[in-house]
């Protein structure tokens, strides 16, 4: 029997494109525009290129019109926020479009990956883009690579544009220009004059959070109060957030100020918006506007803020480090054990029946008397009796305590070294001046250049030694301007305080008492705001 000789017959591939997909209906096309901002030529406007397409597409009897899709001012690097384009690709996947027709490659995207994805994806489908400027079918072309080069290019278009605007927008930073967000700054409108212009109504809440704060309150209590009283936010509810109240209490719009590029852009592909902590330079303008809140109680609570915010140890058993704020009792933040140190804590005894409140120290109570030996416990109301009549005699020599507190503030402002400041500068200005006179002899060709090596040697060396000591004056003068303004508080509240105290105050004792230090069963060392320090004796 003859074998069989196998016979191959090529059978071509059926193109499926749009040209031939369907030769006795018509094709449904659409079409894609984008202007990323107001300000691009006519020619390439956002209503110039609907009209367009519109007329393009009605003019071929084999087209049909299967919608304009039309973003206006968004950008095109990412396509998340690109809301007539997703509903165009959305509507591809519905099978309700047969071909795509863009400008070019850069308004259907300026995200290489972006790009290549989509038009995989519509391939996939057998939907073809056609790029006009580029005079580019998807579904006809044979590689990606043109795609990719065009893709890359815009991109790096974008990039570029990025850059430059960041660049305009530092630029405006560094010469002081704010912008206001309005529609979240409580307490401020923009003005006639384009300024922002104080809200009494809405400045009396920011003085109200501010002053609750200093009093001791928490930010809980805070928002409670708040909504309690019917108080308005900036949208108009009566809902306070922690983080809200927490936000105005370290706006420092508030003061007066702007500090600017607190945010900042990582790129311009994926838009992501990260808190600037030192990897951009920031710009504090001051005095940029009215302020709500004076200086000086600003900064105090600033410091209340990271006073708070420190961790201090709370229970070994419980939480171990940080623990949580709580404005119920003001003893908690300030009452330390004068053996081991540690902070103590109100605990509730159970004494046949009978409550009885104490404080104990964390470490006796966790750990007994391994660590901490002779800590004693303290009842609270012996505590406060003590505490009591330690202020009221505080309160009866007050003049004698302000006269030594303003003769500490002086102590502190002459110890600025502000003289030496001045002459240290004066040097380093004769330093940059002796400098250019070098440089002016050897361009004129009187001196040699390696002959004044030495020379610049000397002055650079001279010039660091000064600038360091400068540096660290600076840092004391930094120090001493915090240790006044601890003062001038004391001073402040020794004047407004009231004469004397029939009963213990929780907020009066925050705004007096720096700490309170337990000796023995029988004595305490309490120290006021400003370092005034007296030893009480707790009654049996």
């Amino acid at each position: 029997m003859d074998q069989l000789t196998p016979r191959v017959t090529v059978i071509p591939p059926k193109k499926i494109t749009a040209d031939n997909r369907d030769k006795y209906h018509q094709l449904r096309v659409a079409a894609y525009a984008r202007v990323s901002t107001e300000q691009e030529e006519q020619q390439n406007s956002y209503q110039v290129q609907i009209d367009y397409y519109t007329d393009l597409i009605n003019k071929k009897k084999e087209w049909t019109l299967a919608g304009i899709f039309a973003d206006e001012g968004i950008s095109g690097t990412q396509t998340k926020k690109r809301t007539e384009f997703n509903r165009m690709i959305r509507m591809c996947k519905n099978k309700k479009i047969d071909l795509i027709i863009c400008k070019s490659i850069s308004r259907f995207a300026r995200n290489t990956v972006d790009c290549l994805e989509y038009v995989r994806q519509l391939k996939n489908l057998g939907i073809g883009v056609i790029f006009e400027k580029e005079n580019i079918n998807t579904l006809t072309m044979t590689s990606e690579f043109i795609i990719s080069l065009y893709g890359s290019f815009a991109q790096a278009e974008s990039e570029s544009i990025s850059k430059n605007v960041s660049w305009g927008v530092e630029k405006s930073f560094r010469e002081g220009k704010v912008r206001y967000n309005y529609k979240y700054l409580l307490g401020y409108k923009k003005g006639i004059d384009g300024k922002p212009e104080i809200i009494p109504e809405e400045a009396e809440t920011i003085k109200e959070i501010f002053s609750m704060f200093l009093d001791g309150a928490s930010l809980e209590s805070i928002s409670k109060n708040l909504e309690s009283r019917g108080r308005l936010t900036k949208q108009g509810g009566t809902s306070w957030s922690k983080a809200s109240i927490l936000n105005i209490l370290q706006n420092e719009k508030y003061a007066g100020d702007a500090l600017l590029q607190k945010t900042y852009t990582t790129d311009c592909i994926s838009h992501r918006t990260v808190r600037n902590n030192g990897e951009r330079a920031k710009y504090l303008v001051t005095d940029a506007h009215d302020a709500i809140i004076d200086r000086d109680t600003f900064n105090r609570v600033q410091t209340e803020l990271a006073r708070r915010n420190s961790k201090r140890k709370k229970s070994d058993k419980t939480i171990t480090e940080q623990g949580k704020y709580s404005s119920k009792y003001a003893l908690t933040d300030i009452m330390i054990c004068g053996e081991c140190g540690t902070p103590y804590r109100r605990c509730t005894w159970n004494v046949h029946g009978r409550k009885r409140i104490v404080w104990r120290c964390i470490s006796r109570l966790d750990h007994g008397s391994k660590y901490c030996h002779n800590s004693p416990t303290i009842h609270e109301d012996k505590l406060h009796n003590t505490i009591l009549k330690a202020i009221n005699e505080y309160f009866d020599c007050k003049e004698d305590i302000r006269k030594i507190l303003e003769q500490n503030v002086e102590s502190v402002l002459t110890d600025l070294a502000q003289n030496e400041s001045r002459h240290i500068e004066q040097r380093l200005r004769e330093i940059d001046k002796a400098r250019s006179d070098f440089i002016s002899l050897i361009a004129s060709g009187s001196v040699d250049e390696d002959s004044m090596d030495n020379e610049f040697q000397k002055l650079y060396d001279e010039e660091q030694r000064l600038q360091a000591k400068l540096q660290s004056i600076k840092e004391r003068e930094k120090i001493s301007q915090t240790e006044k303004e601890v003062l001038d508080q004391a001073i402040n509240e020794i004047e407004n305080a009231p004469c004397k105290l029939t009963e213990f105050d929780e907020i009066v004792i925050r705004k007096l008492i720096e700490c309170v230090k337990v000796n023995s069963k029988t004595e305490i060392q309490i120290v006021f705001k400003g370092g005034f320090e007296v030893t009480a004796e707790i009654e049996a």
